[in-house]
């Protein structure tokens, strides 16, 4: 993985995630050339001088795009709005849930996304998903065409955002190979944390469902052809939901995580590296637990063990052999128990791929385009 911070995981994987999301090496160079000493402190200490660095950079890239904008050249616009929103999210993730101009910078990267689609010409429907008494957002990601397609639900990790997965490519790989994306912000992340308070759930069946459900009313989604994919913590969240929900037609995830919960004890004893600074607090607020009894007295509960033998659609779990958050044996642990599965494949990416940290972080195309490539071939199989 690119290291330019020496000993800081949790920088360096952010400086890897806005890379892989679209960021320019020049840019970013530009954002953290005046954060080096900083980042000796640890991953809590200076994220406030990182979000000013980030920031600036943000800002005029915006500024840029808006320049080119006006001149009528909206591809080139396009391009740097794109930009500009994964700077602006890249600066707000870092930051405590307590700080307060993370506000207005994660406001200014939904709309930095919202002007790349529309410069760029993307086909990105905004919608809502009933949840209970609330919905959350999703970006339906298509081709413009109204041709029904199989399609997948992209479910975030703890700390992304349905925005930063699309920046990734996951879409258009996905649509190359004849694949609808649905990116939602479930709850416990994106919008639906931000936005509507809506918390985590163990049981993720309980928003999956009216994600699936919401596809099958769409003229351009083959009902019978969704599958759930996940990333990070979503390799929990989606083997958990398509192991309750029968309906879908594959799972497939970026990074298995059998037994997170489990993982929650293990960094209590300081075991495996953080995604985010101010790592407890973020996982207190993403789950609605106002102290770390309450919050630890549910992990249990956080595990595929008993849930993933339920599974009977084709399943592929992938990871990183060097994956310094989830250890790889979670992923042994995942195929092995999906017993029922119709078709398991595991996939471990191994150094002569060049991309084996935590869901690919060191190269973010390897396991994107593979998982594009198995859904493919297996939605095909289908016919």
């Amino acid at each position: 993985m690119f290291e330019p911070f020496p000993g800081n995981y949790v920088w360096n994987l952010q400086t890897n995630l806005t890379l892989i999301c679209g960021g320019n090496h020049g840019e970013v160079d530009e954002a953290n050339r005046p954060i080096m000493d900083a980042a000796k402190n640890g991953d809590d200490a200076g994220t406030e001088v990182m979000f000013d660095s980030w920031l600036k950079v943000a800002q005029q890239v915006e500024a840029n795009a808006l320049a080119d904008e006006q001149e009528g050249y909206k591809l080139s616009a396009g391009t740097k709005y794109g930009r500009a929103c994964t700077y602006y999210l890249s600066a707000e993730r870092m930051q405590s849930r307590d700080y307060a101009p993370r506000w207005e910078a994660y406001a200014k990267g939904l709309d930095m996304f919202k002007k790349y689609v529309k410069c760029r010409g993307l086909h990105v429907d905004f919608v809502e998903i009933p949840y209970g008494d609330s919905s959350f957002t999703g970006s339906f990601y298509h081709d413009g065409s109204g041709t029904p397609r199989p399609t997948l639900v992209s479910c975030n990790g703890l700390d992304s955002m349905k925005e930063q997965i699309i920046l990734g490519g996951h879409g258009q790989s996905n649509l190359e190979r004849g694949i609808n994306t649905l990116f939602i912000d479930q709850p416990g992340t994106g919008e639906a944390l931000r936005l509507r308070e809506l918390t985590a759930v163990y049981n993720t069946e309980a928003w999956a469902t009216p994600a699936l459900e919401y596809l099958q009313t769409r003229s351009d989604v083959i009902g019978n052809k969704i599958g759930m994919f996940g990333l990070s913590l979503g390799g929990y969240y989606a083997p958990r939901a398509a192991a309750n929900e029968p309906r879908f037609a594959l799972c497939a995830v970026m990074g298995a995580n059998h037994v997170w919960g489990q993982r929650q004890h293990e960094r209590l004893e300081r075991e495996g590296e953080n995604p985010v600074p101010h790592y407890w607090d973020h996982v207190l607020w993403v789950w609605g637990k106002d102290n770390m009894d309450s919050f630890m007295a549910d992990m249990d509960k956080v595990t595929l063990d008993g849930q993933i033998e339920k599974m009977t659609m084709p399943f592929l779990v992938t990871h990183g052999e060097g994956d310094r958050q989830i250890p790889v044996n979670n992923a042994h642990r995942s195929y092995d128990q999906a017993v029922n599965s119709s078709k398991r494949h595991l996939r471990i990416f191994t150094k002569k791929d060049f991309e084996i940290e935590h869901c690919g972080a060191d190269n973010g195309t390897g396991m994107r385009d593979y998982i594009a490539d198995w859904c493919a071939a297996t939605f095909n199989e289908m016919d």
